[in-house]
């Protein structure tokens, strides 16, 4: 009953496939996984890995963005999803959850989740959405403090540590850069780009960086919608799409509901549903049953 209750693949070898992929020249493309059945639907497409997004969990959670959650929340809804794919999870760490002792101790609980790697950012503690206004970002040697410690308590050398920075829209293109080096030589495996406007942006900074880089591919937020395979071409390693897979699902929970209450009747909705077939295939209820019948389908002797 390998990989039926949970994925087959351990969190070792999830680990060195994403540390493969970012080095492999092919992009590495994550969309977001607001519940663990989103991401068994992100492995069975065929994606190179899943993204746990923290905007994504607070507004699951009915909160905003801005530094309000634990990281129990965070590291037990990212256990969750990885324990049900075969596929490599980054989570986004925030600052760490508080001072670079708790960013020490979020690598050791993530590792601990499952989880393949995960992000740490610039901004002052506590943080908002990168993609609004109003930002702020500690000093350079804040942060590397911060990621120092990320580093120093990593135990599986394979987990992949990356450092986000917010500098961009604050001080520049340029200053973000000079970030993301320090960042870099602190020893940071991967650097996350956020809210760069144009194509010209992430190439600049792309020419201007040695170590693998991810970009943020977000609706409505800063960023030019650019395709994989353009970034790839850039030179870019990975990709997310944060909250993609919830805004669709609101809006088509939003549009149902407002039937609902306007009908009465969800019957007109039914070609907008995932059918009852397709989620059990989805759940691979035919192999519970399997395994059910393996274990109870037995008769007692009469010795017994």
């Amino acid at each position: 009953m390998t990989g039926l209750l949970a994925a087959s693949t351990s969190a070792a070898d999830k680990r060195l496939a994403f540390k493969a992929g970012l080095n492999s020249g092919r992009i590495q493309r994550l969309p977001g996984a607001f519940n663990p059945l989103v991401a068994k639907l992100i492995q069975e497409i065929g994606f190179e890995g899943v993204y746990v997004s923290g905007a994504v969990l607070s507004a699951d959670l009915g909160l905003p963005d801005i530094g309000l959650t634990t990281l129990t929340e965070v590291s037990g809804r990212g256990q969750q999803i990885a324990r049900v794919t075969d596929l490599p999870v980054l989570i986004d760490a925030d600052t760490g959850f508080g001072e670079p002792m708790s960013a020490a101790r979020t690598v050791t609980v993530m590792e601990d989740a499952g989880i393949a790697g995960m992000h740490l950012e610039d901004q002052v503690n506590p943080k908002r959405c990168g993609h609004l206004d109003g930002k702020a970002v500690v000093p350079v040697e804040d942060m590397l403090r911060r990621l120092g410690a990320a580093v120093a308590a990593r135990r599986d050398p394979n987990f992949i540590i990356c450092a986000r920075t917010d500098a961009a829209g604050i001080e520049g293109i340029d200053a973000a850069i000079e970030r993301a080096k320090a960042y870099a030589d602190t020893g940071a495996d991967l650097i996350f780009t956020e809210a760069l406007n144009t194509e010209a942006d992430f190439e600049k900074f792309r020419a201007a960086v040695s170590i693998p880089l991810l970009a943020n591919m977000t609706e409505f937020g800063k960023s030019e919608l650019i395709a994989a395979a353009t970034l790839e071409k850039i030179g870019y390693n990975a990709v997310i799409y944060p909250v993609t897979t919830l805004r669709l699902a609101m809006h088509a929970a939003e549009t149902g509901l407002r039937e609902i209450f306007a009908s009465g009747t969800q019957a007109e909705l039914l070609d907008r549903m995932q059918h009852r077939s397709r989620l059990y295939e989805l759940l691979r209820y035919e192999r519970y049953n399997e395994f059910d019948s393996d274990i109870f389908n037995f008769t007692l002797g009469r010795n017994q």
